[in-house]
């Protein structure tokens, strides 16, 4: 009990206290490590991304037999579309035994999809349903990452079809660049000599798992409506690779000895033992892009996790900067700004920039430009937005006109609070947000 208490003691205490400045490198990545991995666990101690997997496992179901069928067809084009099995049976390797015949099924089923019998409506609805699965995964990944807007429609046809079309054969050529490295006449002269022998008989080895944490990188970078860092994005899919690679082992393991689920289940046991691979899957997948979030945003990590909100004064002060760096840009002439720069910018998580954004272009002083990347530039001349003007955008926000009338405040409080509200507007009224970029204002 002694022993329990000194650890509780640790998590909950001694492990947010601040890291002494002599401390090595070392200790300093251990105790960030450790922090992370603590709010993580609580993380998906709380059930939400649990529920993300279970939901992306339905859509996926629905999803996988239009979406092998798109890239066979793809990869049709260029003769390498008898890659599609082996990669299969990689990834449904966890399942044993019943590997091989769920593969054979998933192919027998693309092989049947005949595009002519399926008319134009069939088409559309088998290129909606790998839409719809691609947006889910979009919106688990925004969930995880704290990003309030999805993709425009535009942006989503684009992106989208640039994975499904494009994804398969990156596969396969990476597949294929790899075994030919491996057959160089180079490399077979080199393995029959130490220690080069036995480096490349590890690096064979360890391919597969460096392809995973490859693919599992790229959809960290592409999926999130945010911009994603290499560093953090490499972190997470190495944390995921490597919960793949323990998860399936066990998994494989339970499937061997699960005779008498095949007993009870009969012909229905392929199907269980292939949906809890799925759920584990995108719960592997969901872990390994909690982890790369909050290695990009240590400030979070330092609070513990925690979703903080701004404070008035400090949503007041957040919100004139961002004003000043946004009218920065529009006086100097420069390209708006986007959200991804300024998230870079303002050290702020996306989902508290995002909200500042709208309420400023709510109260008309913002506008968003269309593009690649949602950006924002001032709604009018700048010589023509005060500070006070900010300042009781970002104060009013939230109020609404039909409340305004149903809540009690004393008179003398009203009045107080009104006298206050004239001072200030009566101090910043003249002042410009022109001034303020310009650096022309008075002391």
């Amino acid at each position: 009990m002694d022993f329990i208490t000194k650890l509780k003691q640790f998590f909950q205490v001694t492990l947010w206290q601040e890291t002494a400045e002599q401390s090595s490198a070392l200790v300093r990545a251990v105790m960030n490590t450790l922090k992370v991995s603590y709010i993580v666990i609580r993380e998906l101690a709380k059930g939400e991304l649990n529920l993300r997997a279970m939901s992306l496992v339905f859509t996926t179901l629905l999803s996988l037999v239009p979406l092998i069928a798109v890239a066979f067809s793809v990869l049709k084009a260029f003769g390498v579309h008898n890659q599609i099995e082996p990669f299969l049976l990689g990834v449904l390797e966890p399942l044993g035994p019943k590997g091989p015949e769920i593969t054979a099924n998933i192919i027998g089923f693309v092989q049947n999809v005949k595009v002519g019998v399926l008319g134009s409506l069939g088409v559309a609805m088998l290129f909606y349903t790998i839409i719809s699965l691609i947006q889910k995964i979009e919106y688990a990944f925004n969930f995880v990452w704290r990003v309030k807007r999805a993709r425009t429609l535009a942006r989503r046809f684009t992106d989208y079809l640039s994975v499904v079309m494009i994804g398969p054969i990156l596969v396969v050529a990476a597949m294929g660049v790899a075994a030919t490295v491996l057959n160089h006449n180079v490399v077979l002269t080199l393995q029959a000599i130490e220690p080069f022998g036995t480096l490349i008989l590890t690096a064979t080895k360890l391919l597969p798992y460096l392809m995973i944490i490859t693919a599992f990188t790229f959809l960290y970078k592409f999926i999130p409506n945010t911009n994603v860092k290499f560093g953090p994005a490499l972190m997470g899919a190495t944390v995921a690779g490597v919960l793949w690679i323990g998860v399936g082992t066990l998994f494989a393991s339970f499937v061997a000895s699960s005779s008498n689920y095949t007993a009870i289940y009969s012909s229905f046991a392929i199907l269980f033992f292939f949906m809890i691979w799925l759920y584990l899957a995108w719960f592997i997948l969901l872990t390994g892009s909690q982890v790369a979030f909050y290695l990009q945003h240590p400030k979070l990590v330092s609070y513990g996790g925690e979703q903080y909100e701004l404070s008035p004064r400090l949503r007041e002060k957040v919100g004139v900067s961002l004003m000043t760096r946004i009218g920065k840009r529009f006086y100097e002439q420069k390209s708006a700004l986007t959200v991804n720069e300024l998230e870079a910018e303002m050290a702020l998580t996306n989902n508290i920039l995002q909200d500042l954004l709208n309420k400023l272009e709510q109260g008309g002083l913002l506008v968003e430009l269309q593009g690649d990347e949602p950006s924002y530039q001032p709604a009018q001349d700048i010589a023509n937005i005060s500070v006070s003007e900010i300042l009781t955008c970002l104060r009013t926000a939230e109020e609404s006109q039909g409340m305004g009338g149903k809540v009690a405040i004393a008179g003398e409080v009203n009045r107080l609070l009104d006298q206050l509200e004239q001072v200030q507007q009566s101090t910043l009224q003249d002042v410009s947000l022109r001034e303020l970029v310009a650096g022309t204002t008075k002391a």
